[in-house]
């Protein structure tokens, strides 16, 4: 992780305008057609959150401004990604953990299921301090059409969240809902990544 000069980056007018707003973040939700993930899970006997998240990373390892993030005031530069889980506790509340990604489709599968495991049973929060985090969050007990994170810019870390999958005749669909914060991003770059995101899924 290093400080980057936003002025000198393509960021520039955006964070200039963006980065001291008080509401800065911006959410976009799209139907995602997930049939190819479902059977995936089924046939390989993995979770459908952990290649969610696989997919998501890999997505998101596509766009250059994923590896930015406006932080207190500054822009920061990192050279890794992380996807952050939330997991439901052996007490009954919930952790956050994050996994690392870096191209390894066996090393992530193997990542997701010892690391939200291990939080669950230490009801301990896991941190990767040296990656830029990608939020996630799944609620699969209902249909969800849209989720609206919280708006303050504490929180400045892109952030995708997803109810229950909806099972048609032809295929399954599930819409996703992903927010930024707009001083490291636009909606082109953004609109990009959810485009790349159905490809990852498509080609799983």
């Amino acid at each position: 992780m290093r400080e980057l000069d936003p002025k000198t980056t393509s960021r520039a007018a955006a964070f200039e305008m963006w980065s001291k707003s008080p509401q800065p973040m911006v959410t976009l939700t799209r139907t995602f057609d997930v049939t190819r993930i479902v059977k995936a899970s089924r046939r390989r006997g993995v979770k459908f959150n952990m290649l969610m998240c696989w997919c998501i990373a890999r997505a998101a390892s596509r766009v250059p401004e994923f590896y930015t993030l406006p932080q207190d005031g500054r822009l920061m530069q990192y050279d890794a990604l992380a996807v952050n889980v939330i997991v439901n506790n052996c007490d009954g509340g919930i952790n956050n953990c994050d996994i690392p990604f870096d191209g390894d489709f066996e090393r992530f599968a193997k990542d997701y299921e010892d690391i939200t495991s291990r939080t669950a049973t230490e009801c301990a929060d896991m941190a990767c301090e040296d990656r830029m985090i990608i939020g996630t969050s799944a609620m699969v007990e209902t249909e969800l059409d849209s989720i609206v994170n919280q708006y303050s810019g504490i929180f400045n870390n892109p952030f995708l969240a997803w109810g229950k999958w909806r099972k048609g005749w032809l295929k399954t669909t599930l819409p996703i809902s992903f927010q930024f914060h707009h001083a490291q991003m636009d909606g082109a770059q953004a609109a990009a990544f959810l485009n790349f995101l159905q490809q990852e899924i498509n080609d799983l």
